[in-house]
């Protein structure tokens, strides 16, 4: 089993009960290859997580952005808190050194570890937030998530993609962008979908998450950025 101990430096945050964050790195197809683990994977602190995330970004966003109605801080919240994100930070700070994953996951480096490492980083965040408490939970958020807040205002990122995306196309390409699921990932109660944006038959971009909505928003602010039609 992965030694996570070191992790703790790169959080900065010192468990009390470390086996919580050991058990934030464990994903389902490693208990199943290693059935005497002492605990079980991570998807319960995943749930917990995505809750303690939710809150803190709409903290953060309703005290930050005073004047803005309920339509701006939600399109400003979904932007900050989307599974490429995550998945991205996730990585930038180290998290796939300490995945512990199934011999057959551990080899797909694509678009499904990206989602896993996201699953990730919100477990961890639960681990924290168990160990403890509320604020350090929000520290460990605001510095990796809330500081991209200004650079997601300032492009623009928060906007409807679909349809900027599509704007885009016809203007520039006269094409009338298509979405079709590249992949389906996941038991019924938690399914991840990955979704390609093509234009005509050439695929631009792609995007993970949740649901198909969602994951068709990321795959146009990837073809947005992608295109460089973000600024």
């Amino acid at each position: 089993m992965i030694d996570v101990r070191a992790y703790q430096e790169v959080i900065g945050y010192e468990f009390k009960k470390i086996e919580l964050l050991e058990q934030a790195f464990v994903h389902r197809s490693y208990v199943n290859e290693n059935p005497k683990l002492k605990f079980g994977h991570n998807e319960r602190l995943e749930f917990l997580g995505d809750a303690v995330l939710e809150l803190v970004a709409t903290n953060f966003l309703y005290a930050k952005y005073p004047e803005k109605d309920e339509g701006d801080l939600t399109a400003y919240r979904a932007a900050l808190v989307n599974a490429v994100l995550m998945g991205d930070i996730a990585r930038d700070i180290g998290m796939n050194e300490f995945l512990m994953l199934s011999k057959g996951e551990s080899r797909d480096t694509g678009r499904a570890r990206s989602i896993i490492l996201a699953d990730t980083f919100e477990a961890v965040i639960g681990a924290i937030y168990l160990d403890g408490g509320y604020e350090p939970a929000k520290d460990f958020i605001h510095k990796t998530i809330l500081i991209h807040t200004d650079e997601v205002v300032r492009k623009g990122l928060f906007k409807d993609a679909k349809s900027m995306v599509q704007e885009k196309a016809q203007e520039e390409s006269g094409v009338t962008p298509a979405y079709r699921v590249i992949k389906e990932m996941g038991p019924d109660h938690d399914k991840r979908f990955n979704i390609g944006i093509y234009f005509g038959d050439h695929l631009v971009a792609e995007g993970a998450g949740k649901s198909k909505q969602e994951a068709e928003q990321i795959a146009a602010q990837n073809a947005l950025i992608k295109k460089g039609w973000t600024n």
